[in-house]
């Protein structure tokens, strides 16, 4: 059976390839995007036959920020609240260690405020992009029995799909209020010098940094607190190696339900 749902997987990417292929260049990309991450639910959904794997829903909260400065630092008043949801693969290479790849739709970003809300004079302005993440973690855990204690770390990609930016405040008691879409580079990633798309005030559309987990595990319920670590600047067309300014950090804490 494990065999038929991998051969299943293979037939289906290779299928979505060779159609991407034929579509024109604008529209390449975002279905190439979306026959990856089917490919990779279908590799979770083939490997949860095999023994002593299994798959976990996972969803919980994001607490998201953008650094601020050339060494990464954040200012904790900017953190913004969101949300994540997705699957996580629990694949057992001995009682110990275990691989965990994911599929998660997350949210990131920042906010900025003066003033108190209700006030004659204040401002906030939030920016929210949400991402496909697909994150691959190595975690080891405690040989305690049904409750186990877990930590671990690994890379992330991701890719942005949606998300808003707004602004809210009032100027002498005059209110105002604003909102648009996060307007995205048309990157491709197999043109690995070259950003299409970018310009001032365009998000750059990949995302890709490292993640650090800690958690608990019981029987069907799994708790993690994960902090993710940016790489990719935001703004489009920037150098991502020059400096840790203007990049992702996200703090979350999610629940699980093994499947």
């Amino acid at each position: 059976m494990t065999r038929f749902w991998q051969s299943l997987c293979l037939s289906h990417y290779w299928k979505a390839r060779i159609y991407l292929n034929l579509k024109q260049k604008s529209t390449f990309m975002k279905k190439k995007i979306a026959a990856a991450c089917m490919a990779v639910f279908l590799f979770f959904v083939s490997s949860s036959y095999a023994q002593k794997s299994s798959a976990i829903l996972r969803g919980g909260v994001n607490f998201a920020n953008v650094t601020i400065n050339d060494n990464g630092n954040v200012d904790d008043a900017k953190t913004l609240t969101s949300f994540q949801v997705g699957i996580i693969g629990d694949f057992h290479l001995c009682s110990i260690f275990s691989i965990q790849p994911g599929l998660l739709f997350t949210g990131k970003g920042t906010k900025t405020q003066s003033g108190n809300e209700g006030s004659a004079n204040w401002y906030r302005a939030t920016s929210n992009p949400y991402y496909i993440e697909v994150p691959v973690n190595f975690i080891l855990k405690t040989p305690t029995g049904p409750i186990k204690f877990f930590g671990g770390a690994g890379p992330y990609i991701a890719v942005g799909v949606s998300g808003k930016n707004k602004v809210d405040g009032a100027i002498l008691g005059a209110q105002f209020s604003s909102e648009e879409d996060i307007r995205w580079s048309n990157d491709d990633p197999s043109t690995l010098n070259q950003e299409e798309g970018s310009g001032f005030g365009i998000m750059k559309r990949f995302d890709y940094g490292l993640n650090g987990l800690v958690g608990i595990e019981a029987s069907k319920l799994v708790i993690t607190a994960n902090y993710g670590l940016g790489l990719a600047k935001l703004q489009s067309g920037s150098n991502s190696g020059e400096d840790n300014n203007n990049k992702h950090r996200v703090f979350s804490v999610t629940l699980g339900i093994k499947l």
